[in-house]
């Protein structure tokens, strides 16, 4: 599936239709579960539908890992999510898979986590699913807010921001899910530092893993389906891709220019 050649058309006809289904009572036959009457959404027009129905892109729960040293099919220069939680041994997430999937479902020694990426803001980030004493569990919404991904739980069927991991529709309303220590770094850089560690296996999807369905969205004008304000002094709205990661040690948060890396 190549969703570069269909995103003018996609832009133009959602952008039609976008007053006429921004409307909890048009999603609610999709989403009965749903408590639309607690939210922080200003406007309902900020949530559109990015194509994909609920699920239509599947995330991963309870992934298969493989050795590092037994995975050979990963260029050394591609980019992968680290997880690394004291006492357990480090974890890659492939990029590659996370395009075709965005979310992880996974559980690593005691913690559940859930593995996060959106394709269309590069924003890639690591939360500990246990909200108030109950295990969650993370789908791809198929809403996007700002360009950024909407992912649900599944217990309530709550739609979360991706890239803050704050409730914005539902029963979790103003929750923020723990953000953990996770980045975004070349398979060599992992290798190197995890010789012992484990990477993500294929998902056994029919999907073209290592493809970049996305293509030529680096070079567009404007964001897929965002209306808000562009970026200042004069970044390219998506050439200028940043990686926003928490990690250990002095410095907390660190900003990559994967494109100028050439890692995407």
């Amino acid at each position: 599936m190549r969703l570069a050649p269909f995103l003018a058309a996609a832009t133009l006809s959602l952008s039609l239709n976008s007053a006429a289904q921004a409307d909890p009572d048009f999603w609610k036959y999709e989403w009965p579960n749903t408590d639309f009457t607690t939210n922080t959404v200003e406007n309902w027009v900020e949530i559109l539908s990015g194509g994909p129905p609920k699920d239509g892109i599947p995330a991963i729960d309870d992934p298969s890992f493989i050795k590092v040293s037994d995975e050979s099919g990963i260029n050394g220069r591609e980019p992968v999510i680290a997880v690394e939680i004291d006492g357990q041994t480090p974890r890659a997430y492939p990029i590659r898979y996370l395009t075709w999937h965005e979310i992880v479902n996974d559980q690593i020694g005691d913690v559940p986590v859930a593995v996060t990426f959106c394709p269309l803001c590069n924003s890639g980030i690591t939360f500990d699913r246990r909200v108030d004493g109950t295990v969650l569990s993370f789908g791809v919404s198929g809403k996007l807010r700002n360009s950024d991904m909407v992912m649900y739980d599944r217990e309530t069927e709550s739609w979360w921001q991706q890239a803050v991991g704050t409730g914005i529709v539902g029963k979790y309303t103003d929750t923020e899910l723990t953000q953990l220590p996770t980045w975004m770094e070349s398979w060599d850089e992992f290798t190197t530092r995890n010789p012992d560690g484990l990477v993500m296996a294929e998902p056994r999807y029919n999907r073209s893993y290592g493809s970049n369905p996305y293509v030529s969205y680096d070079s567009s004008t404007r964001p897929f389906l965002y209306s808000g304000e562009m970026p200042p002094h004069d970044i390219p709205p998506s050439r200028g891709s940043c990686v926003w990661a928490i990690r250990p040690g002095p410095s907390r948060v660190l900003c990559k220019a994967v494109k100028s890396a050439n890692l995407v």
